[in-house]
């Protein structure tokens, strides 16, 4: 079991509110992500739930059981933080097995958890090495191992692969992802990045100032987002806002329309914009633009559609893919 409870928690240090208050209930064998900007209480709240920190008000439960005021070690979790944080001085194995040797297990079991361990992140042949001859995806993978053999009932993940180069960080995403899976165990995993919480989570929480901005699935949040923070915030690239004469016409304060959702045209469009920026990417081509009377558009289109700097290009947004947003940001439903 693997269910995490918040009731109302709030922390706060000196007169700082980080987590105003908090409710929220993460089912057992879930993948939730918590996304949002530095310093939106993201791994905070994390800390929280690990024992790091003490909670200023509320409760946590775990399994029904209130642990809020349990020590780290009594909650049944294991984290994985940003750092490796792995003793150079052992080998592989030795790392893996120290949690294990620390609760005094019998040797037996211990070679036989970390020998699984290994086997699920492919680590079976490196177990003689020590960190320094790993790569840093290979010493995250150690770290995780670490925390498998403890048997969890969750696992906190702090901003795992933010030390790893853009490839690396693909790859462990798909091995992070595939190891949930294998494990069926409840994961809690803090990122900045919503391109990460998008192809990983079952449930993606947005923070913003501590609050929940939203809670739901990737293509919910895409699809339906309930305000302009959520909007801005998910999908890469971000979504565009227009205000004025256009938003208007749609009885919005603002409208938004995603870079993916404008038909371009060399002829014809209700916006005429000029290329400022052109990221040409392969498969696809971001056009960053001057719209009169609009401002600046960015649109996302094919990779052989042929428009460079300078170049004057028409858009068209899809009707049946606009956002509205009312005075206060609240999304607009039809």
């Amino acid at each position: 079991m693997g269910s995490i409870t918040l009731q109302k928690v709030s922390k706060v240090f000196g007169e700082a509110k980080v987590i105003p208050s908090i409710d929220l209930e993460i089912n057992n064998g879930e993948f939730v992500v918590f996304v949002g900007p530095s310093g939106c209480g993201k791994s905070t709240l994390l800390r929280l739930i690990a024992g790091l920190e003490d909670v200023s008000s509320g409760h946590i439960l775990i399994d029904g059981k209130d642990v809020t005021d349990a020590a780290p070690a009594e909650r049944g979790l294991a984290m994985v933080f940003q750092s490796y944080a792995l003793y150079p001085h052992m080998s592989v194995r030795n790392n893996i097995a120290f949690p294990l040797k620390m609760a005094k297990l019998d040797k037996a079991v211990i070679d036989k958890k970390v020998a699984d361990a290994a086997r699920v992140l492919n680590l079976t042949d490196y177990l003689e090495r020590r960190p320094s001859q790993l790569s840093g995806g290979q010493r995250q993978r150690v770290a995780i191992g670490r925390a498998i053999v403890r048997e969890p009932s969750a696992f906190l993940f702090d901003e795992p692969l933010s030390n790893l180069d853009a490839a690396l960080r693909g790859t462990m995403r798909l091995e992070i992802s595939d190891l949930h899976h294998q494990l069926k165990t409840t994961m809690v995993y803090v990122t900045h990045d919503q391109v990460e919480a998008m192809t990983m989570a079952d449930k993606i929480v947005v923070l913003n100032r501590g609050n929940i901005e939203q809670v739901g699935s990737p293509l919910e949040l895409y699809k339906s987002p309930r305000n302009l923070f959520v909007a801005g915030f998910i999908g890469s690239p971000h979504m565009n806002f227009v205000t004025g004469t256009y938003a208007q016409s749609k009885n919005a304060k603002t409208a938004g329309i995603r870079p993916e959702h404008l038909g371009l045209s060399k002829d014809s469009g209700i916006w005429r914009g000029v290329v400022k920026v052109a990221e040409h990417l392969g498969a696809d081509t971001f056009l960053h633009l001057d719209v009169e009377g609009v401002g600046q558009i960015t649109a996302r289109c094919d990779g052989e559609f042929g428009a460079y700097h300078g170049d004057t290009v028409y858009m068209t947004p899809d009707e049946t893919k606009l956002h509205r947003f009312d005075d206060k940001g609240l999304a607009l439903r039809a």
